[in-house]
């Protein structure tokens, strides 16, 4: 089963992108330095918005995440898996988590990638306040 959905925010030119076991897309419109894992502000959606098809491959433990985050002509992939304790219920925020930990913010866990990893030249396009678009798609094996 695959199934997709398409966030969009932006940058901000607070933007660290430092933090080395998360990075983070919220709704909310503002960025402090303390926020070193935000790399996008003004979503459209947070988790409880993702679509339901998504949000239901999400929640199996072989899920496979791949997202795709491009912004200003930078594109990065991201790869991730899924649980079966995710809630996806947050209203504002979508989190990606190079542990295993689970919160109502989690989208994916074991990531191949953390804001510290992100490349500059993506994280250079988002301090300019570059549009962000991030490509979601889920995949999980047929069968039981």
């Amino acid at each position: 089963m695959k199934a997709r959905d398409i966030v969009r925010a932006r940058g901000h030119p607070l933007v660290q992108g430092t933090h080395r076991t998360t990075f983070e897309v919220t709704r909310d419109e503002t960025l402090t330095p303390s926020g070193d894992c935000i790399i996008g502000i003004g979503a459209n959606k947070g988790a409880a918005d993702l679509d339901p098809g998504l949000k239901a491959a999400l929640r199996d433990d072989r899920a496979v995440l791949t997202a795709r985050l491009s912004a200003g002509g930078e594109t990065v992939e991201v790869r991730s898996r899924g649980s079966a304790a995710f809630t996806l219920d947050h209203p504002a925020d979508l989190v990606w988590r190079q542990s295993g930990f689970v919160s109502d913010r989690t989208v994916g866990i074991r990531s191949d990638r953390v804001a510290a990893t992100l490349p500059r030249e993506f994280i250079a396009a988002l301090r300019r306040g570059e549009e962000l678009v991030v490509e979601l798609e889920a995949e999980t094996p047929e069968g039981p």
